[in-house]
């Protein structure tokens, strides 16, 4: 009597390829990565990296649009979702920043990947770019609503100040990997809570 083996099912191989490529891409730049690496990190073959993507590049860009965009989505976008108060939503997800060396020395997944390939490739430059607007829109929607509450100040420019958050968030983050020291990051989240505690009404 035959024994019939389960076939991998489709979606689960390409959550695999994906997240496999993330993580080749964090530790080594797209450009460093390796899709050897990537293969083996997946326990899948050529042929099925094959099957669900034409190759490294759009392997990449799939990496963007569901594994980095969901991070996002995850850390900021979800817990900022239709709250009353943002700046409480905000400082937790400050809190939820970690500061391990692990974490501190790769950097932010999202802000390595535009500092690397918006200068050389426009699907990865566009795609990036999305999630940035996207994250900037959902701190200033979040704001504005805030401000109908009466928890933040109605004489700050929500855009403007999202975008300001948003950029100081990932600059301290880049500042820390740069030095490869933690305190360099706890210091920047004490001074970005400070500054949204000034953002009350």
């Amino acid at each position: 009597m035959s024994v019939s083996v389960p076939r991998r099912a489709p979606v689960q191989t390409r959550e695999r390829l994906m997240n496999a490529a993330f993580e080749e891409v964090y530790h080594n730049g797209f450009q460093g990565s390796d899709l050897k690496a990537i293969l083996a990190r997946a326990g899948v073959t050529k042929g099925a990296l094959y099957h669900h993507f034409d190759g490294k590049e759009a392997l990449g860009h799939a990496v963007i649009e569901h594994v980095i965009a969901r991070i996002t989505q995850d850390k900021w976008l979800a817990p900022l979702d239709d709250v009353d108060d943002p700046i409480d939503a905000l400082l937790g997800i400050l809190d939820d920043t970690g500061t391990s060396d692990a974490e501190v020395n790769g950097g932010c997944p999202l802000n390595n990947l535009a500092q690397e390939m918006s200068p050389l490739d426009e699907g990865f430059r566009r795609r990036l770019s999305e999630i940035f607007t996207n994250w900037i829109g959902g701190v200033s929607d979040a704001l504005r609503l805030g401000q109908i509450n009466e928890k933040v100040r109605n004489d700050i420019d929500a855009r403007d100040t999202a975008t300001y958050l948003v950029a100081t968030y990932e600059g301290y983050i880049s500042l820390a990997k740069t030095a490869q020291d933690s305190r360099v990051l706890i210091s920047g989240m004490k001074q970005l809570r400070l500054y949204l505690e000034s953002l009350r009404a």
